[in-house]
């Protein structure tokens, strides 16, 4: 086969973006390249892998069925180019820590300043990442370890419950639902959704959308396809749309003049912060911070209260 291990990942990015253009400006290289490394692509397999539109791309059924292998095979690389910095750098005083939207301690700063006075010698660097997708070991590629709530299950990752928090209903000042002081999920339950990216793990994005109390999608998303906590709320500040998040990221907007408003959730099921890692970076940085997670997760309340905060979504 002569076409590049990178025209995978071109024909990755297409599927999940339904558009050239998108794709291109995901990838970082124009249009016509794009192009061209998907033609060698279909040329070397002998099928047709996208169908051109007005509107852009669809999968052909060929292209449906190579999309998994593809997929598999994408990951699979980054694992290993992951794993093999990971070796490199395993002498490193240093903890990459990724986190999602609202940076880590800026809800309650205390339990992130602690790790620092305990273990001075450690220097934690922080990396913003998308929403997770799968294999979870995959979106956990540039980090040593990363915080949010659960990601889906994956053998080479481990978890750590850090704490249990409510969910809240984020909308618009506008949104008719912003003028509650509190909410029941009979009353959400129907609302229209921000949508998220095709590549977000489904179950983890129908964790926002309350899948889990509703046992199916919402009948009424977004056209957007967000990936990222920001594009959430470029979505809701000019939109009818709702979205939940765990309750310490509506503190952390409530003292920034977003024009979004958060309100309390009675009856969902909490979500669960976690603190997740690599089983093959097991660097004394990183089993530090493994333990500093376990004495927070020590003191947190149960499931009905919300715990020590870490970080959240």
């Amino acid at each position: 086969m002569q076409f590049r291990r990178g025209h995978l990942r071109y024909f990755v990015a297409i599927a999940d973006e339904a558009q050239i253009t998108r794709a291109a400006r995901k990838l970082q290289v124009t249009q016509p390249a794009l192009s061209r490394a998907i033609g060698e692509l279909e040329s070397e397999l002998g099928v047709r892998l996208i169908q051109r539109h007005a509107r852009g791309v669809t999968l052909t059924p060929a292209g449906e069925r190579f999309l998994v292998t593809a997929r598999a095979a994408v990951s699979a690389w980054t694992d290993a180019v992951a794993s093999a910095r990971s070796h490199a750098e395993v002498d490193s005083s240093a903890i990459e820590f990724g986190f999602l939207g609202i940076p880590p301690g800026l809800d309650s700063p205390g339990a992130l300043e602690e790790f620092p006075q305990a273990h001075p010698g450690i220097e934690v660097r922080f990396r913003e990442l998308p929403f997770p997708h799968t294999p979870t070991k995959s979106w956990l590629a540039d980090v040593d370890v990363a915080v949010c709530h659960a990601p889906p299950p994956d053998p080479g990752v481990w978890r750590h419950v850090v704490r249990y928090e409510p969910r809240v209903v984020l909308a618009s000042a506008g949104h008719p639902l912003a003028r509650h002081s509190e909410l029941g999920l009979a009353e959400v339950l129907d609302e229209t959704f921000v949508g998220l990216h095709r590549s977000v793990e489904p179950a983890w994005a129908g964790f926002w959308s309350l899948d889990d109390h509703r046992g199916a999608p919402p009948d009424s998303v977004t056209p957007d396809r967000a990936d990222n906590p920001q594009e959430v709320l470029a979505s809701l500040a000019v939109r009818r749309a709702i979205t939940t998040v765990p309750a310490s990221v509506a503190q952390a907007l409530s003292g920034v003049p977003s024009g979004v408003v958060a309100v309390p959730l009675r009856d969902a099921d909490p979500a669960t912060i976690m603190l997740v890692g690599h089983d093959d970076r097991a660097s004394p940085q990183v089993m530090a911070m493994r333990g500093f997670a376990r004495d927070i997760a020590a003191t947190a309340p149960g499931p009905g209260r919300t715990g020590p905060r870490l970080d959240a979504r």
